[in-house]
């Protein structure tokens, strides 16, 4: 069994933070592998979760952990490109993502993870930008996205791509070098006139 990791658990910590007080709406996780972050989240809160990734095992772990945590009535799993997951109308109170952020040249010094589970693509971003764009089209006006990083630099590269989908850098948690998590929010100026052209 895969122990979470302490920034998995601080990013955890940080969405229910930011979901405390009135509202409702859904959480949407993005790249969610066997669903630790999600469910810490909803476990933690009376919010319900969907939860998506493109390999049917990871998804498969999701749900058993669902079920193992006595949360299955609230999660919603889904296996699917993270493009094609959600509905145009569906909305989320937060938007979570752990995307693969490994250059894929330096993908060989971590041995013990799988290959797809780490690969972000040349520079680490691929999928990042990826899940930035489906959270500016899916995440309710002024709600958060917490987005996993490979460290502050990473964090702050990413932040600048943001404002492509409607969204702008808000703070950065590191954890080390190597670790950090970014927090964005959808920008003033865009709300739904942004998801309509983007």
């Amino acid at each position: 069994m895969l122990a979470p990791r302490p920034w998995t658990l601080a990013q955890a910590e940080w969405a229910v933070e930011l979901l405390t007080g009135p509202g409702e709406g859904a959480v949407l996780e993005l790249c969610c592998g066997a669903g630790q972050i999600g469910l810490a989240v909803v476990a933690r809160t009376d919010r319900r979760l969907v939860a998506v990734d493109v390999d049917p095992r990871a998804c498969e772990l999701a749900r058993r952990n669902a079920v193992a945590n006595g949360l299955a009535d609230r999660v919603d799993v889904r296996s699917a490109e993270l493009a094609s997951a959600v509905t145009e109308e569906e909305r989320f109170a937060l938007v979570l993502a752990d995307p693969p952020y490994v250059p894929s040249d330096e993908t060989g010094a971590f041995p013990d993870d799988p290959e797809r589970a780490i690969d972000g693509g040349d520079d680490g971003l691929d999928v990042a930008v990826t899940c930035l764009r489906v959270a500016g089209r899916h995440v309710v006006d002024g709600g958060p996205v917490l987005v996993q990083t490979w460290g502050p630099d990473q964090a702050a590269e990413l932040g600048r791509r943001a404002s492509a989908f409607g969204l702008e850098q808000a703070e950065v948690r590191s954890f080390g070098p190597d670790r950090a998590v970014l927090l964005l929010r959808p920008t003033a100026r865009t709300g739904g006139e942004w998801r309509r052209k983007g």
